[in-house]
């Protein structure tokens, strides 16, 4: 069950792609522990295709099928929610199928009138992602998208805003500005800390920030989290620079659950 108004934050975690099924099925596993460790909400995130690629020689996932059987039978065997990314209208019927019950929409795709229809035709929930290029203010039009298609479950997210041609940064501003709009607001703390447009054709980041943005997000008051994880970022085959090491990810949780209950107690 999909849930945004715990008294903490729910956490969107998981690898960038399935890079197969055993190392998935583990980042899984480790992050349902920790989670009920610390009564977390939590949705495992795996995208099972990688659409958005820098070189046509990088890394896009071992086959959607493969990837979205993979996705199911970790929902059935964790009884864990799941979220993955889709790119164009005929997936979202696809995904659904497969159980997915919260389906992404890329920033770069965030006004994509027929990919946000499609999405939310299915009935999951549609996190849609603020473009790079976009205010938080007008990240309303695409919601009302989805909820004038006859969908409510709707998510937003905010993950950094174009600054020159190869950096991001963070308006956290734009969280209680969507907020304001109706929609529980996730913060894609590993994505805004791309360093996007590299010469070498593969995207740079700074994951030692990953923990700052974090903090900042959570008071803020971001109802979710989204970061992606991997037991060893440097063998990644995708976005390895700007993932959190799997074994890092509890000691940030216990300095992120103070803040967001003394954010609550305001």
């Amino acid at each position: 069950m999909i849930t945004f108004n715990a008294p903490y934050f729910t956490l969107l975690a998981g690898p960038c792609v399935i890079e197969g099924e055993e190392i998935t099925r583990s980042i899984a596993g480790t992050l349902c522990e920790l989670t009920a460790r610390y009564d977390i909400p939590f949705i495992f995130k795996a995208s099972y295709r990688k659409a958005n690629r820098s070189r046509y020689d990088s890394f896009t996932g071992i086959g959607d099928e493969k990837g979205l059987e993979i996705l199911a039978r970790i929902r059935e065997d964790f009884k864990v929610p799941v979220v993955t990314d889709i790119h164009q209208p005929q997936e979202a019927g696809t995904a659904a199928s497969y159980g997915i019950d919260m389906l992404q929409i890329p920033a770069f795709l965030c006004r994509q009138t027929d990919l946000l229809e499609a999405a939310a035709r299915t009935g999951k929930w549609v996190n849609i992602k603020k473009g790079q290029f976009l205010s938080p203010e007008s990240m309303k039009f695409a919601a009302q998208k989805v909820t004038h298609a006859g969908n409510s479950r709707v998510t937003l997210t905010e993950r950094g805003t174009q600054f020159g041609y190869s950096d991001l940064i963070i308006d956290f501003r734009g969280i209680p500005t969507m907020k304001s709009l109706g929609f529980p607001v996730i913060l894609d703390v590993t994505h805004s800390l791309q360093a996007p447009n590299q010469t070498s054709g593969v995207t740079g980041g700074h994951p030692g920030m990953i923990s700052t943005i974090a903090r900042a997000g959570v008071a803020a008051g971001a109802d979710a989290l989204f970061m992606e994880t991997h037991p060893d970022p440097s063998s990644a085959l995708s976005d390895g620079a700007n993932m959190l090491r799997l074994s890092l990810m509890e000691d940030l949780l216990r300095q992120l659950l103070p803040i967001r209950q003394a954010v609550k107690d305001l």
